[in-house]
């Protein structure tokens, strides 16, 4: 069978079905290219045609490009690429120059090709569904609309209002796509739909303006002007400028996206669709887009389905959960799963502390409301959902209960002792902690089976990653359960191993103290910061370690120094736990918190890196591309340790808990892919010149060794 399923009815209507074989969506694969290609010159041989229809036999419309199939295009591959995304974009461009009105019935959600897809047509028709998504999401991969997207969107919008659509990847709903002129008309089912569009072609047979797109039309202007038009040349003046300095030179994809579509502006349609084709070509070929595609779609698409949960345990949901501490976290985490329809009891020492914790979800959604994102109806339904107490006895049948008190074993003990009596009868008792043995807190619970780490991330309401810590103890089916509650409540879980730090906090902690140790040798602290940013980090290790506080980082090193003295190990003091100890003791600056740390917080003005730092200053050179380096490699290596040693169990979960958890540089794809795509060869060899510079840290794992003599990658 076709991807394309061709229907003349007797009205001289062509209905085009979009039906991929074997797929739950239709996608631009070489199925559909074949099938596109053999339709047009059907098209073509057609006598008395009156229109096209285009519509999906799926859910959903068309969900756009096959990016099993984009990854695997390489650099030497560019020429035949090029070509075949001109040969489909010729298909496009021929259905809408046939001189026929052609009609777009969406049905539902249409992203990237399957947006382009829509704009190639006349006139579109969409299902009244909220759930129904449109847009061109590529920017979010690495790439741009190369199916004609930036070309069509920017002659039909004008380039102030195509260009953060297109910058930005924006996806947008059907009220949207309607007061944006993109869609013309709704219908409240798939046969309104169809009739709807069979009535607008017999209500415009053959006219030029229903059977040509506006900017085909004679004497046609792009809406606000075109690149030299004052008003899109004072914002072209400095878009450059800005993107640069949002993207710090990592992503390619928005600055060949401006380019496209200021250059396209400016020639006729098919010289423009060429030049989209060439940028597109160029990302596509390129190693950013792969890694990003390997990442944001194949990895958390790995994630979804269940990658590192436990098969063959029947799936669960939560319907009533306990939470333990009203403060942020706490109060984060009753926010998230209130949010998703689950009641929370929400218990702190005193109902005033658990209110104020109630109050956090109400400032929440207060802000959504006045956004007009949710109604007032459900705001309050779901604030009805958290019961604020001090009792424990209102914790009664929970099937989850987490704890997220402050990071005190025996306040953790006694906390889980109290509350765990009223779990119901298998359920799960979890406690929220960033570096504390789960096996150790553990033996606190009367069944250590059932005990389990989910580490959230603040602000809980933003930060998507939950990292599950396994005790030594914890069951499969309690690992089961933390995923698919973690799934339940639209967090991204990732599965670890029980250590100390486990994988995020301590492959965290490399990163900022590397910027310690850089202030520590003497660099200056605003090329530390900015080194960071164009590594592709998303703060400074400066601002971040205000942001954590110095106090707990000293806390952390000094309760981890024990543990390991305590086995016999010690922990040396490097040049970071020396700026640390005396931005503390000596200069009194403990971090954003206390009002001052390695930044100053003027009241009501922006943040300054504090003048004080000079103290370290010295006669320090290092390269900028070497701290850039130094940044990267660190947690790299550190997160390849985390697989060898068992803390993490798979590459996914360790790219996608870099990025998601602590922001590692999105652009790589993840602290494991970066070695992957720097080469595991050359990987090694840098990583060896770091290390015989400047320490231990930098070592490579035997891992990598192995690896890179293989000639495989991680």
């Amino acid at each position: 069978m076709s991807a394309i399923q061709y229907h003349k009815n007797a009205d001289q209507i062509v209905i085009l079905t979009l039906d991929s074989a074997g797929q739950s969506a239709n996608t631009m694969n070489a199925e559909f290219r074949s099938a596109l290609d053999e339709t047009v010159q059907r098209l073509k041989a057609e006598t008395g045609l009156n229109g096209i229809i285009f519509r999906s036999a799926k859910k959903t419309f068309f969900a756009g490009g096959d990016l099993d199939e984009l990854i695997q295009v390489q650099p030497e591959q560019a020429a035949g690429f090029f070509s075949m995304v001109e040969k489909l974009k010729a298909d496009l461009r021929a259905v809408e120059t046939l001189g026929v009105p052609v009609a777009a019935a969406l049905n539902g959600t249409a992203l990237g090709g399957g947006w382009e897809l829509a704009l190639g047509c006349h006139y579109r028709i969409a299902l009244n569904d909220p759930k129904a998504k449109f847009g061109l999401p590529e920017v979010t991969l690495g790439l741009l609309p190369g199916g004609g997207g930036i070309v069509r969107m920017v002659r039909l919008l004008g380039l102030q209002t195509a260009l953060p659509l297109l910058l930005e990847g924006r996806q947008f709903g059907v009220a949207q796509a309607q007061a944006l002129g993109l869609i013309h008309d709704t219908a409240d089912s798939e046969q309104a739909l169809l009739d709807k569009a069979m009535a607008w072609i017999k209500a415009n047979p053959l006219s030029a303006k229903a059977s040509q797109q506006p900017f085909d039309a004679k004497g046609y202007k792009i809406p606000g002007g075109g690149p030299e038009s004052p008003a899109a040349a004072q914002m072209l003046a400095v878009a450059p400028a800005m993107l640069r300095d949002k993207t710090k030179g990592c992503y390619p994809a928005p600055e060949a996206i401006l380019a496209a579509a200021v250059e396209g502006a400016q020639v006729d349609v098919e010289t423009a669709l060429t030049i989209e084709s060439r940028y597109f070509t160029y990302l596509a070929t390129g190693q950013i887009a792969k890694n990003m595609i390997g990442a944001f779609w194949h990895g958390l698409n790995a994630i979804k389905a269940g990658a590192s949960r436990p098969q063959g345990i029947a799936k669960w949901q939560a319907a009533k959960i306990g939470v333990l501490g009203a403060g942020m976290m706490g109060a984060g985490i009753a926010y998230a799963a209130a949010c998703k329809g689950i009641a929370v009891v929400l218990k702190d020492v005193s109902l005033e502390n658990a209110e104020k914790g109630k109050a956090y979800s109400q400032t929440l959604l207060d802000r959504q409301v006045a956004q007009g994102r949710i109604s007032a109806e459900q705001r309050s339904r779901i604030l009805n959902l958290i019961t604020p107490t001090a009792s424990a006895a209102d914790l009664q049948g929970c099937g989850l209960i987490i704890e997220a008190v402050f990071e005190n074993p025996q306040l953790k003990a006694e906390v889980t002792q109290e509350a765990e009596a009223y779990l119901a009868g298998g359920g799960l008792m979890a406690s929220n902690t960033s570096t504390l043995p789960i096996s150790e807190l553990a033996k606190a619970s009367k069944n250590a089976q059932n005990f389990i780490g989910l580490h959230f991330f603040s602000p809980v309401d933003k930060m998507q990653l939950v990292e599950i810590i396994k005790g030594q103890a914890t069951s499969a089916e309690a690992l089961a359960k933390a995923y698919d509650f973690v799934q339940q409540i639209g967090k991204i879980p990732i599965v670890v191993n029980d250590r100390r730090g486990f994988f995020t906090s301590r492959v965290f902690g490399t990163f900022v103290q590397e910027g310690l140790r850089l202030l520590a040798e003497g660099v200056h602290p605003a090329r530390i910061e900015m080194a960071a940013l164009k590594a592709g980090m998303p703060v400074g290790p400066l601002a971040i370690q205000d942001e954590v506080s110095l106090s707990l980082s000293e806390h952390v090193a000094d309760e981890t120094r024990k543990a390991l003295r305590a086995q016999g190990q010690e922990l040396p003091l490097s040049g970071a736990d020396e700026v640390i100890r005396r931005m503390i003791h000596e200069f009194g600056r403990k971090g954003k918190a206390a009002g001052a740390g390695f930044y100053d917080y003027p009241e009501g003005g922006k943040k300054q890196l504090w003048d004080g730092l000079n103290c370290w200053k010295k006669d320090t050179d290092v390269p900028e591309q070497e701290m850039i380096d130094r940044f990267l490699f660190v947690q790299a290596l550190d997160a390849l340790r985390c697989l060898e040693e068992g803390v993490l169990e798979s590459a996914v979960d360790s790219n996608i808990g870099s990025i998601f958890g602590i922001g590692f540089a999105p652009w790589t794809g993840g602290a494991l892919q970066f070695l992957n795509q720097y080469g595991l060869e050359k990987a090694l060899l840098r990583a060896n010149t770091l290390q015989a510079k400047y320490g231990e840290r930098f070592k490579a794992p035997q891992m990598l060794r192995d690896k890179a003599a293989q000639g495989g990658k991680i």
